[in-house]
C-alpha cells in the first residue's frame, strides 16, 4: 500500500510511485556506483547507440552541468518542465528508445570525447562519490530541479 491515497490530488498510486531515488541518498549511489563498476569497454549495449566508454563520458558530463562547471544551453519549454519532467522522474515508463541527448552531453558532437578508460571510469566514479544536490543549476530539458 502507498502512503498516498487515490483522493490525493496529485498523487495517484498508478502515476506516482513515491519518492523517486536520488543521488543524494547514500544508497542510491552505492547502487549506481556499482552497477558502473562492472562496466567494461567490452560491455554490450542495452539501450542505445553509445559506447560503454561514451556512455561512461556521457554521465560524467551530467555531473559537470549539475555541477555548474559545463553549461549546456536550455532546451525547457513548458511541457518539458511540466509534464515531461513529471513523467521522466515519477513514474515507471523507460525513457524512450531514439530520444537524442543534448550536444553539449553527446560525445559525438560537444560532449567530452572518451580518451582512456580506466582514466574516465574512475572520473566519473569520483564524481559520483563527491555529488552533492545543488540548486541553481538547472536541467538543461528539465529547468530547475530540488531533492
Amino acid at each position: 500500500m502507498t502512503a498516498y491515497s487515490d483522493t490525493t490530488w496529485g498523487h495517484n498510486p498508478r502515476l506516482y510511485n513515491g519518492p523517486m531515488s536520488t543521488l543524494a541518498h547514500s544508497a542510491a549511489k552505492v547502487a549506481v556506483r556499482q552497477r558502473i563498476e562492472r562496466l567494461t569497454p567490452g560491455t554490450s549495449r542495452k539501450w542505445g547507440r553509445m559506447t560503454p566508454h561514451q556512455m561512461v563520458c556521457h554521465l560524467t558530463d551530467g555531473y559537470r552541468m549539475s555541477s555548474g562547471e559545463r553549461k549546456p544551453k536550455a532546451v525547457d519549454t513548458f511541457v518539458s518542465r511540466s509534464i515531461v519532467r513529471l513523467v521522466a522522474l515519477h513514474t515507471p515508463l523507460a525513457w524512450p528508445k531514439g530520444v537524442k541527448t543534448i550536444p553539449e552531453a553527446d560525445q559525438e558532437k560537444g560532449g567530452t570525447k572518451p580518451a582512456e578508460w580506466g582514466r574516465d571510469l574512475a572520473e566519473l566514479l569520483r564524481r559520483i562519490d563527491a555529488f552533492k544536490p545543488l540548486e541553481g543549476h538547472p536541467h538543461p530539458m528539465f529547468g530547475p530541479l530540488t531533492e
